[in-house]
């Protein structure tokens, strides 16, 4: 069956999960993988989906039945995801806490594809500091790591940039 990856955000409220997955399910579509979340009072995420051949373009049109609800946008997934050599399936967690600022993904991501490091998952968020004031900003960023990566390096690096951004660092291999 052909993977869909829908694309969603509308205003927070009870239900919307719900709305998407009544339209996925009447479609003969499954809800496969999903990663949702509200921010700053919208609700939005990426969901893949597999449907029948023959209901893909009734589902993408369906979709629309969702608006005024959900902006829901629907983009064909890859008929089968590349199996990648042993060697290369390790992965890099990069974990980091300091006092937030502009600028702080845009250094991180630059080191990693510099390195030409792919980023699985990137989670941030920022929290009050419990004592000295301001905002913290915390990352959580896990990266594929090819055979080729030159993991010191690419830890030397990190460890470099977290003493420029004064943010404390744990860079573990998995």
């Amino acid at each position: 069956m052909p993977s869909l990856v829908l694309t969603v955000i509308g205003d927070d409220r009870s239900g919307l999960v719900e709305a998407l997955a009544n339209v996925v399910t009447a479609h003969g579509g499954n809800w496969e993988r999903s990663q949702l979340t509200e921010l700053a009072g919208k609700f939005a995420g990426i969901v893949v989906v597999s449907v029948p051949a023959d209901r893909v373009d009734e589902l993408t049109s369906s979709l629309h039945e969702l608006d005024g609800l959900l902006e829901v946008s629907a983009h064909p997934g890859a008929e089968a995801p590349t199996a990648l050599p042993a060697q290369a399936q390790h992965t890099l967690s990069i974990d980091l806490v300091g006092n937030d600022h502009p600028g702080i993904v845009h250094d991180i991501s630059a080191v990693l594809a510099r390195h030409g490091l792919s980023i699985v998952t990137i989670e941030t968020t920022t929290r009050e500091a419990p004592m000295a004031g301001g905002l913290l900003f915390e990352a959580h960023v896990v990266v594929r790591l090819p055979r080729s990566a030159e993991v010191a390096q690419v830890r030397s690096d990190l460890e470099r940039l977290a003493s420029e951004l004064l943010v404390d660092l744990d860079v573990s291999e998995q």
